[in-house]
């Protein structure tokens, strides 16, 4: 990954896909930094300089939007689109993950190399396909987080998570990642892919110029295909 360092990683966002547009974490890796989910804004999307990625149309379920992520110069830079159910963390929801919900995001990543910022004061990282790896993972860690475990404990074991999922991210060559063929656009396309007991989590790089990370539960990986969005408004 075209990263040296990770700055200041910090938990994602507690309350699964609810959240304030725009917000970002702090920790980064390929040049890119995991959004506060927030939902059904296309704005965003709509200045993207990339196309965005979802399910083929072998998924018939609901789409709905996450978030779009945009750097200090306010440049559109990654953005993931929610299939099937809407995850939900909230306390009083007892029922089992698995039952609960079945869903897959998928996070299009824009493909860039190192670059200056804006102003010339700095340099960005180039992003790759660990940035997507890094995305898909922090995401999913947004939204199953042990919702009944004690606050004193939770903010630990966020970060802590937060921690391995960027280390793993790192390292797509080691052997937490299995390979795994799935067609984007019609066309067998190789991914990293691994599962945990939150769920799974795959990367992979497209010919359209970004990379693609995605996350689930409930719903095979296996089975998945991907395709460009042909108009995103249809998703607000």
């Amino acid at each position: 990954m075209e990263t040296t360092s990770q700055v200041g990683a910090q938990a994602p966002p507690r309350e699964g896909a609810a959240g304030t547009e725009g917000a970002e974490a702090t920790g980064s890796a390929g040049g890119v930094r995991p959004a506060v989910p927030a939902r059904r804004t296309v704005d965003n999307f709509l200045m993207a300089p990339f196309p965005w990625y979802g399910l083929d149309g072998a998924f018939t379920g609901p789409r709905w939007l996450l978030q779009a992520g945009t750097s200090a110069e306010a440049v559109v830079e990654h953005g993931s689109i929610g299939h099937g159910d809407e995850p939900s963390l909230r306390a009083a929801d007892t029922r089992d993950a698995a039952e609960r919900d079945r869903f897959a995001v998928v996070v299009t990543v824009a493909a860039s190399p190192v670059r200056r910022t804006a102003d010339g004061t700095g340099v960005l990282e180039a992003t790759s396909v660990s940035s997507a790896a890094w995305l898909a993972g922090s995401g999913l860690l947004a939204v199953t987080w042990p919702a009944q475990m004690d606050h004193t404990l939770r903010d630990d074991w966020l970060t802590q998570q937060t921690e391995t999922a960027w280390v793993l991210a790192d390292d797509l060559a080691s052997d937490d990642w299995a390979s795994l063929s799935l067609p984007v656009d019609g066309v067998p396309t190789p991914f990293h892919y691994r599962e945990s007991e939150y769920g799974w989590v795959l990367a992979g790089s497209t010919r359209e110029g970004v990379h693609l990370g995605a996350y689930g539960r409930g719903m095979s990986a296996y089975g998945l295909g991907f395709s460009v969005i042909k108009d995103i408004e249809e998703y607000a």
